[in-house]
């Protein structure tokens, strides 16, 4: 009789446990996902979009949703050409992205633009995907320049001779 009792106390402790409401219970849910603090797209579109945007706006002219909270408007990032004779200065805006150049504009108080090459840095070592994200957001930056328009003379150039 003690050699049946065994495995049926076996079969009950395995059926109390296989049916315990831990078990039965649907995983628990911890709420919303906190968003990713890297994408792993290295397109400029997207960098920008992601890390830039909510300053400078998804057009680049600094109406991003949390402009109102800077003391003055970031920079419109489609005039940089226009505001150094016409030539996109991309060694600057590289310099600045990676914090080699401060800034100091009022819409920061100071330098507090984020510096994103040590930030890439610290959330992926791997050094030429980082440069390649700088290097993609400068080329991104460039390409959303704003075109002199052609009835007229650029802002901060010489005017139009008559023809």
């Amino acid at each position: 009789m003690k050699s049946v009792a065994i495995p049926i106390a076996t079969v009950v402790w395995a059926l109390a446990l296989a049916l315990s409401p831990a078990r039965l219970a649907p995983a628990q849910e911890t709420g919303r996902k906190n968003p990713d603090l890297v994408i792993t797209s290295l397109v400029g579109r997207d960098l920008f979009d992601y890390y830039c945007a909510s300053c400078h706006g998804r057009d680049g002219k600094g109406g991003g949703h949390t402009a109102p909270a800077l003391k003055v408007p970031p920079t419109d990032l489609t005039t940089l050409a226009q505001r150094n004779k016409g030539i996109f200065p991309a060694a600057r805006v590289e310099a600045v992205l990676q914090g080699t150049e401060k800034l100091s504009t009022p819409a920061h108080g100071s330098s507090d633009m984020p510096v994103w090459g040590p930030i890439f840095k610290g959330l992926d070592t791997r050094a030429e995907v980082n440069e390649a994200r700088i290097g993609n957001l400068v080329k991104y930056i460039e390409s959303i320049q704003a075109k002199a328009k052609a009835d007229g003379p650029m802002p901060g150039s010489p005017g139009r001779r008559a023809r």
